[in-house]
């Protein structure tokens, strides 16, 4: 799951080529990278922009260091005279700006949902950080572009399908993702755990299934008003699809989720009898009103807050989630969110930004949900991993009621360890606070990564 307070700028999810807009005469006098901090309010972001010229102007890509997102596809761009618009629609937004005499200042506006901040762009040599543990082509496995069906009418979704080196058929996983609108490879923070992990699988004989989120990337569908149970549908689909392969064994097929995932693995593995095993990577025990309090809390006093100001913090985030669970209705609820957060000092347009998340179809339906009568149900075998330093999905507070759930439901098969030193992506950490991910250069620590391999190695021989 993200952090319970989203940044402004959404997090990179597809990585696409820009489209021009820009006569190529004029593209190399504001070519190259341009960096700037955006005040939203309620704190700072720093933003880049990569102008490359083409043969019919310019192509752009944006950067968030601070929320750890690279190569946002940008496009068009539009150059006319010193004024400068790059399209970010990916994220629903835009910049405007004018270039300074001596080309070495943008002073400019960034625009998105109906907001509007001060952003002045000057000249960056800010580049992507190095990430070693992700693969290069050409791999020792094939790799296959990949599409099929939701079990939800009218959602496709596409994906990559790795296939181990030798003789099939193959033991096979899926890969479920967490929450917020994510593509196969789970980006995030400059990382790309699911490609590292999917990676990692198939190099030890084990193929594996990624795909982008509903209305992500090459998937079809709408994610803005899905809910979990919604992409379970979609995860359905995955298991399907691969017992349509010849090169898959249909009877060692399993589902690994992460976060949200974890939500996602056993509502699947409950429906059908094709799973063969599920694998929970931090998976929550409460309800999502409750984990949001639990991460505000983490968060907090890893960053540095006082006990008092923690206090004022979860009481007023308490106070907004209870609102919401006693307020069906949307405007009445947004009024009275309103007027809690302005008797906090938050007004303007941070409010209304924070307002809109709060209201959302999917948070509406992660506060209330219980993830303890799926696992309850769950008769496959089940690995439960935690990172003992996440912040996000604490192992205090969530490994207790999923081991009694999974205890309760009579499963003989059920191993739940807490891997020391480890954060909510299962990278190497200092606090755990999400803060650190980005500048993190491990993608997904190798104890993990083994423990998930050997775990399934011995549920498949």
């Amino acid at each position: 799951m993200r952090a319970a307070h989203r940044a402004l700028v959404a997090v990179a999810v597809l990585l696409m080529t820009g489209h021009p807009g820009v006569s190529a005469q004029d593209a190399p006098s504001v070519a190259g990278s341009w960096a700037g901090t955006l005040d939203t309010g309620a704190g700072t972001l720093r933003i880049v922009f990569h102008l490359a010229p083409t043969d019919d102007g310019l192509a752009a890509t944006m950067d968030s260091p601070d929320q750890g997102a690279y190569g946002i596809a940008a496009g068009p761009v539009t150059l006319e005279g010193g004024s400068l618009r790059i399209e970010v629609p990916v994220v629903s937004g835009h910049y405007e700006g004018e270039i300074a005499a001596g080309r070495g200042r943008i002073d400019g506006t960034w625009h998105q949902a109906g907001m509007t901040f001060p952003l002045v762009l000057e000249p960056s040599a800010d580049a992507a950080p190095e990430r070693p543990q992700e693969p290069r082509e050409p791999y020792p496995y094939e790799a296959i572009d990949v599409s099929f069906e939701s079990v939800a009418a009218g959602v496709r979704l596409a994906g990559t399908l790795t296939l181990p080196p030798g003789d099939g058929p193959y033991p096979a996983v899926v890969l479920v993702s967490g929450s917020g609108p994510q593509d196969r490879d789970e980006t995030a923070f400059g990382h790309r755990p699911f490609l590292v992990l999917a990676d990692h699988l198939t190099r030890n004989g084990i193929a594996v299934l990624r795909y982008d989120d509903r209305g992500v990337g090459g998937s079809t569908g709408e994610i803005a008003t899905a809910v979990t149970r919604d992409f379970a549908d979609d995860a359905e689909g995955a298991i399907d699809y691969l017992l349509s392969r010849p090169e898959i064994e249909p009877d060692h097929i399993g589902i690994i989720g992460h976060s949200e995932g974890a939500l996602v693995a056993p509502i699947v593995a409950n429906r059908t009898d094709e799973v063969a095993f599920t694998i929970l990577l931090a998976g929550t025990g409460v309800t999502g009103e409750e984990l949001l309090v639990m991460q505000l809390i983490a968060i907090n006093r890893a960053m540095g807050a006082s006990e008092e100001m923690t206090a004022q913090r979860s009481a007023l985030q308490r106070e907004l989630l209870a609102l919401l669970a006693r307020t069906p209705d949307d405007s009445t609820a947004a009024e009275q969110a309103r007027e809690v957060l302005a008797g906090a000092g938050v007004t303007g347009q941070v409010a209304e930004a924070q307002v809109a998340a709060l209201l959302s179809p999917w948070m509406r339906h992660f506060l209330t949900y219980d993830p303890l009568p799926e696992l309850r149900a769950l008769k496959v075998p089940v690995l439960a991993l935690w990172g003992e330093k996440d912040m996000q999905v604490p192992p205090e507070g969530n490994r207790e009621p999923v081991e009694r759930a999974l205890a309760e439901s009579g499963n003989p098969d059920v191993t739940s360890i807490v891997l020391p030193g480890l954060n909510h992506l299962f990278q190497t950490a200092g606090s755990g606070a999400p803060s650190e991910y980005a500048g993190i250069t491990e993608t997904f620590a190798p104890a993990a990564l083994d423990q998930i391999t050997e775990w399934i190695a011995t549920r498949i021989r």
